[in-house]
């Protein structure tokens, strides 16, 4: 990778621009294999499932991971309303302070009040996400496809845009490519696919779009050999980085010879001599 291609937050700098979700790992023990497979250098944890009094004692989520090797990114998951998801955030801000992430105030903003589909609230979150960023939060809203609400939560000072793929956990890929393309193109803060993402080939895929990065947990938990997952997950980003960087060719409607067709009659003509 390029030094100068570098995932850039807020100020903060990632080489790697794959981010991993620690939830649904057969054992913690598992959990700690993928992130080391994955080489992701961001993890995210839901401040609903931990209890802060614990955080010290061993075999647990937190003590689990290395903070020194990995940038915490706590998610206000399961916030249902504006009110809980500021609550959240604010007890993940103090989560970061505990594991010596002193300067980390970023947030992965959720609001989900439909429990379904558990598409965002894009009331609730841009609400949210104005609060949070006046607290001197680094927000990072998980959104709908909608350009017209990213817009707004660029302006308003959040520091990503993370839109669905397809809802969370689905392994549907990426659905609303358009708008998501609409997103992308019009975005000048980093572009994260958040949700649905299924394969190697999806993770590839969005960032051959222009994605700036992906998030990916469920993908990686459930597959059949999740540490092998883990692996191709990380390849699969790069090599869509390398692709969205190199440019794709120009598709044509009919076949393009690969070989070059001059000279064809001088050999027919020696051909024809034999």
């Amino acid at each position: 990778m390029s030094k100068k291609d570098k995932l850039v937050i807020a100020n903060k700098v990632f080489d790697s621009r794959l981010i991993v979700g620690t939830g649904k790992y057969k054992t913690l023990k598992n959990m700690e294999e993928c992130l080391k497979n994955s080489e992701s250098e961001m993890v995210t944890v839901a401040v609903r499932r931990l209890d802060l009094a614990t955080i010290s004692k061993n075999e647990n989520l937190i003590t689990a991971i290395d903070w020194k090797k990995f940038w915490l990114l706590p998610n206000t998951a399961g916030a249902k309303t504006t009110e809980e998801a500021i609550r959240l955030a604010f007890l993940g801000r103090e989560l970061s302070k505990r594991i010596g992430q002193k300067e980390n105030n970023f947030i992965k903003l959720e609001v989900i009040s439909d429990p379904k589909y558990l598409f965002p609230d894009p009331i609730g979150t841009l609400k949210a996400a104005e609060f949070l960023v006046k607290k001197g939060f680094i927000v990072l809203p998980y959104t709908n496809t909608d350009p017209m609400l990213a817009k707004h939560l660029e302006d308003i000072g959040c520091s990503t845009i993370m839109p669905l793929g397809s809802p969370i956990g689905s392994g549907q890929g990426i659905q609303n490519i358009n708008n998501i393309q609409i997103i992308i193109e019009n975005s000048k803060i980093p572009v994260i696919i958040d949700a649905g993402i299924g394969s190697p080939s999806e993770a590839a895929f969005a960032m051959e779009l222009g994605a700036d990065a992906v998030l990916i947990n469920t993908a990686i938990a459930q597959a059949k050999d999740s540490k092998r997952m883990a692996k191709a997950m990380n390849l699969a980003v790069q090599a869509g980085r390398q692709a969205y960087l190199a440019g794709k060719m120009i598709s044509y409607q009919f076949a393009q010879s690969s070989s070059p067709i001059e000279g064809s009659d001088f050999l027919t003509l020696q051909t024809s001599t034999y």
